[in-house]
C-alpha cells in the first residue's frame, strides 16, 4: 500500500434562538441527549489505533516484522525511524483527540487547539479511506501485480496481511473519529455553517471576507493546478520526475493514489473559492465546508508527509546509493506545492469561519 511509502474561530459562537440540546457556543452548553453512541465510538477509535501504532513502534525498535527481504522500508533506516515515530505521534493524538470529543472537559478546550489536529487527522485518513478500497478494486478488477500495494513479486513492500490491519484500522478510526467531531461540532459551532450560499444578512457569506483572503483562495487554486496536473499524469502512466526504482515498482496502487490526490486538489480549490466568493447561490454552506476542510486537510497533511519524507531520503542517501531508489526534485516540489496548497486553502478557510463567527456574536450581542 502507498501511502505510507513513501484555523476556525478564536472564540466560540454565541447560542441560536431555536431551542433544544446540543446548541449554543459549547461553554457550559450540553451534549444533546445522552446515550451510549459517543462511549462506544470513543472506544472503537482508540482500539483501531493498536494495530498501527504496535507495528510503527516495532518498526522504530528494530523489528521486521511485516517486512520482506528487498523492501524499500529497508532502504534508509534514518528515513524509517522518522517516518514511522511521527505515526505513532500522529495515532497518539487520535487516542487523545477521542477523549477530548467526548468528555465533559472536552467543551472548555480552546477552538484552536482541537481544530488544526482534527483538521490533520482528517486529512491524513480521508484519502486512506477512499483510496484502499479503491486499491481492492484495481487488485480485483486490473493491475493484479499491484493488488493490496505489494509492488512487484520479487520485492514486495510488505506482508500481505499487513495492508488490511492497518488500513482497516485506519478506515474505522476516520469512520469513529469523525462522527465524533461532527456530533461535537454540531453542539459547540453549528450556527457557523447554516444558511446557504449567496444569502444575506447574519447567515449569509456575502462581504464578509476581504479582498486578501479572495486573492489567497485564488492564489491556492492556481498552486493547486501543478500538482494535481503531475498527480493525474503520474496516474495516467507519465514518468517524467520519477526515479527507476519508484518506475519499477509502480503499479495500479500508486495510480489510485496520485488520482486520489490530485481530486482532492481540485475539491479544495473549488470549495474554497465557493466559500470566499459566496457562489453558486443556494448552495449549502456546510457542504462546501465540509469539502473545503477535508480536501485542505488532505492536501496539506499528506503533503507535508511526503516532503519530510522526501528530504529525508534524499539528505541519507549516501554517495554510493542507487539514484534509481531516491526522491527527485520535481517529486520533492510536487510534494511541497501540495502542501503549500492546502495549508493556504485552509487558511482561507478558517477565515471565513472566524468572519462568520464574528458576525454572529455581533448579532447576538446587538
Amino acid at each position: 500500500m502507498t501511502f505510507s511509502r513513501s484555523t476556525s474561530p478564536s472564540a466560540d459562537v454565541p447560542p441560536t434562538s431555536r431551542p433544544g440540546p446540543g446548541r449554543g457556543s459549547g461553554r457550559g452548553s450540553g451534549r444533546g441527549p445522552a446515550g451510549p453512541l459517543r462511549p462506544a465510538l470513543r472506544v472503537l477509535a482508540m482500539v483501531a489505533c493498536l494495530p498501527y501504532i504496535a507495528l510503527k513502534i516495532a518498526w522504530v525498535a528494530g523489528s521486521r516484522i511485516g517486512i520482506p527481504d528487498g523492501s524499500g522500508l529497508l532502504d534508509h533506516r534514518v528515513m524509517l525511524i522518522v517516518a514511522n515515530g511521527l505515526s505513532v505521534l500522529a495515532d497518539a493524538i487520535v487516542v487523545l483527540l477521542a477523549l477530548l470529543l467526548t468528555r465533559p472537559w472536552g467543551l472548555r478546550v480552546r477552538a484552536w487547539l482541537l481544530v488544526f489536529p482534527m483538521w490533520a487527522a482528517t486529512g491524513l485518513l480521508a484519502p486512506i479511506m477512499a483510496g484502499y478500497p479503491a486499491q481492492l478494486v484495481v487488485a480485483a478488477f486490473g493491475d493484479a501485480d499491484g493488488g493490496g500495494g505489494s509492488g512487484p513479486a520479487a520485492e514486495p513492500f510488505l506482508d500481505a496481511w499487513v495492508f488490511p490491519v492497518v488500513y482497516g484500522g485506519f478506515i474505522v478510526q476516520g469512520l469513529s473519529l469523525g462522527t465524533l467531531f461532527a456530533l461535537y461540532a454540531h453542539d459547540r459551532w453549528s450556527p457557523v455553517w447554516a444558511g446557504r450560499l449567496g444569502t444575506p444578512g447574519s447567515t449569509g457569506l456575502a462581504g464578509l471576507v476581504g479582498p486578501r483572503v479572495r486573492v489567497a483562495a485564488v492564489a491556492g487554486a492556481v498552486l493547486a493546478v501543478g500538482p494535481a496536473a503531475l498527480h493525474a499524469a503520474w496516474a495516467a502512466g507519465a514518468t517524467v520526475g520519477l526515479p527507476a526504482r519508484y518506475l519499477a515498482e509502480y503499479h495500479g496502487d500508486q495510480a489510485v493514489v496520485d488520482l486520489i490526490r490530485a481530486l482532492f486538489l481540485g475539491v479544495a480549490a473549488v470549495a474554497t473559492l465557493c466559500l470566499v466568493t459566496d457562489r453558486p447561490a443556494g448552495r449549502r454552506v456546510r457542504t462546501a465546508l465540509a469539502w473545503a476542510w477535508v480536501a485542505s486537510g488532505a492536501a496539506g497533511c499528506w503533503g507535508a508527509y511526503m516532503t519530510l519524507v522526501s528530504v529525508v531520503s534524499r539528505v541519507s542517501s549516501g554517495p554510493m546509493d542507487d539514484a534509481g531508489k531516491t526522491p527527485t526534485t520535481l517529486m520533492i516540489t510536487t510534494y511541497a506545492g501540495e502542501m503549500i496548497t492546502g495549508f493556504l486553502l485552509a487558511g482561507c478557510l478558517a477565515a471565513v469561519l472566524a468572519a462568520r463567527s464574528r458576525r454572529l456574536a455581533r448579532g447576538a450581542a446587538a
